[in-house]
């Protein structure tokens, strides 16, 4: 673990919708594309609730009203862009639905951005996201009625 250097701090959004939706984001930077939720990094003198509501401010230029903390990770997890050993927490968090910029389109992303799609419950799995954080909360989300 001497490779690792730091803590780096994510907070991350689950969102739903009335049609028993979840919102995810798929995104591409540095030209790597992935598939995560709504979130990022936490910046330094930032709580979570602030950093999460900051984060669902530039990404989706929405409000966010932030719920109960939802599952924080227990087990070693490096990051894929650093040498950092992740710590991600996950809250259920709550905007106006009918405004967020998503689109249920497969277009896909051929430059640096990020576009937002509403995924059915039903249809959600771990393959449909990319980290591994991220895989365990979807098993999370999939064993629970919502």
């Amino acid at each position: 673990m001497s490779e690792i250097n730091g803590f780096n701090l994510r907070v991350y959004a689950i969102i739903l919708n009335g049609n028993d939706e979840v919102l995810i984001s798929d995104e591409r930077r540095n030209d790597v594309f992935f598939t995560k939720f709504p979130g990022g990094g936490l910046e330094f003198g930032e709580g979570l609730a602030d950093g999460l509501r900051r984060e669902l401010r530039e990404e989706l230029n929405l409000e966010a009203e932030i719920g109960e903390l939802f599952y924080v990770n227990d087990f070693f997890q490096k990051s894929a862009f650093g040498k950092q050993q992740l710590i991600s927490f996950y809250y259920g968090a709550f905007v106006d639905t009918d405004k967020v910029p998503a689109s249920n389109h497969d277009v896909p992303l051929t430059e640096e951005g990020e576009k937002f799609r509403w995924v059915k419950l039903s249809d959600l799995s771990a393959d449909l996201v990319t980290f591994p954080i991220d895989k365990y909360v979807v098993s999370m989300l999939k064993e629970i009625e919502l």
